[in-house]
């Protein structure tokens, strides 16, 4: 029978779990943890994810602030924001969340946030760390995946690990995760992506494909050899003829897939809410560093 990787489900215990943590900070008269975000412009899909990270940060009695500024707001404007909150010491992370607009130049900002507060993992200092198998923050998707494989126990040793998607924000970081050597991980991993010729053939050959392309229902049945693991990265607003005018959908196509797998994660409530326990966990590690806790 396949397991459905519940993610919504695990990030609520785990969110439990922080909230604990945290009481007991503040109750021995600590301040409690601060994570600020920015959200430039109107993007629909930014501003929920953003408002559902407010609500993480007041079930486990973080501090939380969201910098809204509007589209046109300029890229040293943004800059001088960043800096201001790099130098408040009440604050433990940061995020700029992505896409930003056109006229700002994301790479610029992502370099911007110091490393220190880097809760998203974003920044060269955090990246070249995880390379080299150091102590860093780890990706908030990437890290949301490793937790889930480990809380549910899936065996990653010795594993062929296919991840599809090159991004620096998780194809690049989930591929030398599943490889270091540590569980979960020790896979032989093959990152394939937008040029790669024949992809079916190496998804056949995969006991754990990750997707993380963008592009709704790409995986199909007949990509994955039976009793595959299949972690679906991807969350694209579809267009349906419904209340809300669209549907969320996934990389994978979760129907043709969810009884050929051994394991899976669904679309909503896999992934992304274990992302979003990413950047709990990590902006509760900035600031026992920071308190030297």
């Amino acid at each position: 029978m396949t397991m459905i990787l519940d993610g919504k489900g695990l990030a609520q215990k785990l969110r439990v779990k922080v909230k604990a943590e945290v009481e007991g900070l503040t109750s021995g008269g600590r301040r409690a943890p601060h994570l600020a975000a920015i959200l430039v412009g109107e993007d629909g899909a930014s501003k929920t994810y953003v408002r559902s990270k407010e609500r993480d940060c007041e079930f486990v009695g973080f501090e939380s602030s969201v910098h809204r500024l509007p589209e046109t707001t300029s890229e040293q404007d943004l800059l001088d924001l960043i800096n201001s909150i790099n130098n408040n010491d009440d604050i433990d992370g940061l995020i700029v969340q992505l896409p930003l607009p056109k006229h700002i130049n994301s790479e610029k900002v992502t370099e911007a946030i110091s490393p220190f507060i880097d809760v998203d993992g974003f920044h060269t200092n955090s990246v070249g760390r995880l390379t080299k198998g150091e102590d860093t923050f780890i990706s908030a998707t990437p890290f949301g995946i490793i937790m889930m494989l480990e809380n549910y126990g899936i065996e990653t040793s010795g594993k062929h690990c296919v991840v599809i998607g090159r991004s620096n924000i998780v194809g690049r970081p989930m591929s030398i995760l599943m490889s270091r050597n540590d569980y979960p991980g020790n896979c032989t991993v093959t990152l394939c992506h937008s040029r790669t010729k024949n992809l079916k053939d190496f998804t056949l050959q995969a006991d754990i494909v990750i997707a993380a392309l963008g592009w709704p229902d790409f995986l199909k049945e007949d990509m994955v050899k039976k009793g595959a693991v299949v972690i679906d990265v991807g969350i694209t607003r579809v267009d349906a003829d419904n209340e809300r005018g669209y549907v969320l959908k996934g990389d994978v196509d979760f129907e043709a897939l969810k009884d050929k797998t051994s394991a899976i994660t669904p679309v909503p409530g896999g992934v992304g809410p274990m992302t979003r326990y990413g950047l709990l966990f990590n902006t509760l590690k900035s600031y026992k560093q920071k308190m030297q806790l």
